[in-house]
């Protein structure tokens, strides 16, 4: 997954899903995806992207990796998120900007501020906004 922050570093580039049984309001989560067989992390990140939004990121870098647990409708979720940081080139546009997932879905793209204390939809995954700030000040 991706940590990308605008010019500024104010906001960064999230996707919007649908309410679930946990999260009535809906959810945010990071940009990115699955890791497929024999394919390292760093390029499943480029190629998601590249898939999803038609863009490239520029400087890709490793931050952290997150072991996020959790449910969705019920279902429980467990996954290993490699989460880096880049640019994106070209950047989704503040109005109206979609992704494309690998099933078809088109969801929209939004930029959520990173000092994101008032913002009524989580974040996912779990932890992500302290290394979102972590990026936006050079900590990470």
């Amino acid at each position: 997954m991706l940590v990308a922050l605008d010019d500024d570093a104010l906001t960064h580039a999230v996707s919007v899903h649908a309410p679930t049984a946990e999260n009535p309001a809906g959810f945010h989560r990071l940009v990115g995806g699955s890791v497929e067989p024999g394919e390292r992390h760093r390029d499943a990140v480029v190629r998601e992207v590249a898939e999803e939004l038609g863009a490239r990121i520029i400087e890709p870098r490793l931050v952290t990796v997150l072991e996020n647990i959790f449910t969705i409708d019920g279902t429980l979720g467990h996954e290993v998120v490699f989460l880096h940081s880049g640019r994106l080139a070209p950047a989704p546009s503040r109005r109206g900007a979609t992704l494309t997932e690998d099933d078809g879905a088109v969801v929209p793209v939004v930029w959520r501020p990173v000092d994101d204390a008032a913002e009524p939809l989580p974040l996912y995954p779990h932890g992500a906004s302290d290394w979102v700030r972590a990026v936006a000040e050079g900590r990470a």
